[in-house]
């Protein structure tokens, strides 16, 4: 009898394993079927993702310190090329002599705004000093463009609150750094700017270097292709 009690535990105990066996068998290729998609399903969803995001992958590209009597105009010329619209901040003392290429700046739709007269920390000025530099480059910018600047990034980024109520202008500062002055490296530049550039940065560059032009033209091809729009800083900050 105790035999036979045996033999019956040790079937029950087979059958189970075997039932177990097969449950898990069962699970783990659902879980590894859900878990490791096909390649083209992969693919599919990346293409998705990108999809849904493509219409705000909008960049504001910013140029400082010119215009420059070479350089900015085969920067102006590669733009209208590419039919893409930036921002340029003007220095003041820049300027002078170089009136043709600010008015070629408005005329293809780019955003003119202040960079301050001459490249000083300007919250290191007196207030009067610091708004007679910025009113100055103001009136000059209007004078050629018609146009009374609105928007102004302070050399070095250098404000404080007691200019800003003065001004009553928006200050733009940025979000990525290219550092195009201190490598003058075209490739170092546009891998500066594919590593860190994300949808609705401001991305600072300098349009007095010939390699910054360079850089900034080869990374705007590069992008649109990425599904990338380049935008001035107003519809950048409206939107």
């Amino acid at each position: 009898m105790k035999m036979r009690w045996k033999a019956a535990c040790l079937l029950a105990v087979l059958v189970l394993d075997i039932f177990l066996v097969g449950a898990m068998k069962d699970s783990y290729h659902k879980t590894r079927d859900t878990l490791f998609l096909p390649v083209d399903a992969e693919a599919e969803s990346k293409e998705k993702v990108k999809e849904q995001f493509s219409g705000n992958k909008q960049i504001a590209l910013t140029f400082d310190d010119g215009p420059h009597s070479n350089y900015t105009p085969k920067l102006l010329d590669g733009l209208r090329e590419r039919g893409v619209h930036v921002t340029f901040f003007l220095l003041g003392e820049n300027v002078v002599g170089k009136e043709a290429i600010v008015k070629q700046m408005q005329e293809d739709g780019h955003l003119i705004g202040n960079h301050g007269y001459s490249h000083v920390q300007l919250n290191k000025e007196s207030v009067l000093s610091a708004c007679e530099q910025i009113e100055e480059n103001n009136k000059q910018i209007e004078a050629i463009t018609g146009v009374r600047p609105q928007y102004l990034r302070p050399p070095f980024g250098s404000w404080n609150d007691e200019l800003q109520c003065t001004t009553n202008m928006s200050v733009v500062l940025w979000d990525v750094d290219t550092l195009d002055w201190k490598t003058q490296n075209t490739q170092k530049v546009v891998r500066y700017i594919l590593k860190h550039a994300e949808p609705g940065d401001i991305i600072l560059l300098h349009d007095v270097f010939p390699t910054s032009v360079e850089a900034a033209l080869e990374a705007i091809d590069i992008l649109s292709k990425e599904g990338y729009t380049f935008v001035t800083v107003d519809e950048l900050l409206i939107d």
